[in-house]
Formats: C-alpha cells, structure tokens, sequence
C-alpha cells in the first residue's frame, strides 16, 4: 500500500505570525497546558491545541485549513490563561480563522451555517440598535438601509445579540462543538 504524500507550506507558519493573534506563535513550547483545559478536546479528542500548533509548524496549511476541526474551537478562552508562556492559543485560532476565510476555504454562508457568526434576518429587524449597544465587541452596525448588519468574520458567536435582541431577529445556529460538548455534559 503506498503512503499518501501530505503537501507542506514552508511559509504557512511565516502567515499565521503575520496575522493578529499569531505573532506569539513560536513562543510555544509544546507543554499542553492548552490541550489539558480545553473544554472541545475533552468532548472532541481528534481537537487537541497541541496539535494544531504542530501542524502550523509542520506547514501542513491545506490540511488545517479545509478541516472542520478549524471550526470546533469555542473560543472560551480558557487556553489563555493557562499558558505559562502567554501563547494565547485563542487569538492564534483567530489567526487560522482569518487565513482560512482569505483563502477561500470557508464562506460567510458557512460559517453561519456552522454556528460561528450570527445572522440578522433583515425582514425582523426594527433597527431598535439593542445589538449594536449589547456587542462588547462592537461587531453589529447599521448598514445604509437602517438594518443591522454583522460582519461575520468579525463576530464571535457569543449569542449576546441573539438573546437581547427585542424582536428576535438574530440567529445564531448551534455549532457542532456546543453539541458535542452540550452531549459530553461538560461545562
């Protein structure tokens, strides 16, 4: 049986620094703390911090960026305050999110569809602005035709705006690690 031959980017590890999130990257040393608390890996063991850190080392762009494994990190977080050397494994998935959107490996249809964006069903909104005032991140804003509008690639998927918005006409779609974790009775 021949062995399938895994494409490699030299410079894949070079882009992920170059974005924001990614720049301490190589500060990482392997030690797993991120691995040990994250709730996704306990509920999804093929999900491992470590392990996607070593595939941006190893180049392996192609792989990473067209797998649903990029998709099941919750971004709770709790990997930022373990690590002894401040890698912040969370901004570095923001990192891979934005080179994976970029590049084309995922829409903006399907991160909605994939629970990682919220979306604002236009027929709904009473543009009362409550998700532009709630969003700590002040993704929400009011396009030209007075509705609200999310960037996706900017939206966090916290769900913030879904529940307070007053005429419920923002969605966000349960994403596979919520299940996953929601099913492992992990909280």
């Amino acid at each position: 049986m021949a062995k399938k031959k895994t494409e490699t980017n030299a410079q894949f590890s070079g882009e992920v620094i170059a974005e924001p999130g990614g720049e301490n990257l190589n500060s990482c040393f392997s030690c797993g703390a991120c691995s040990g608390i994250c709730p996704v890996s306990q509920a999804i063991p093929e999900f491992d911090p470590r392990k996607i850190i070593h595939m941006v080392r190893m180049g392996l762009a192609e792989r990473l960026l067209s797998s649903d494994l990029l998709w099941y990190c919750s971004s709770c977080r709790s990997c930022v305050f373990v690590c002894p050397q401040d890698v912040s494994f969370a901004d570095i998935m923001g990192a891979l999110f934005r080179l994976a959107i970029r590049k084309g490996y995922v829409t903006e249809e399907q991160l909605i569809a994939k629970g990682k964006a919220a979306e604002v069903q236009r027929d709904l909104c009473v543009s009362c602005l409550t998700c532009v005032r709630v969003c700590p991140w002040e993704i929400p804003k009011i396009d030209e035709g007075g509705y609200a509008d999310i960037d996706v690639e900017g939206c966090r998927a916290c769900g913030i705006c879904v529940a307070e918005c007053p005429a419920q006409a923002i969605v966000l779609n349960e994403s596979e690690d919520e299940r996953l974790i929601a099913a492992c009775g992990i909280k």
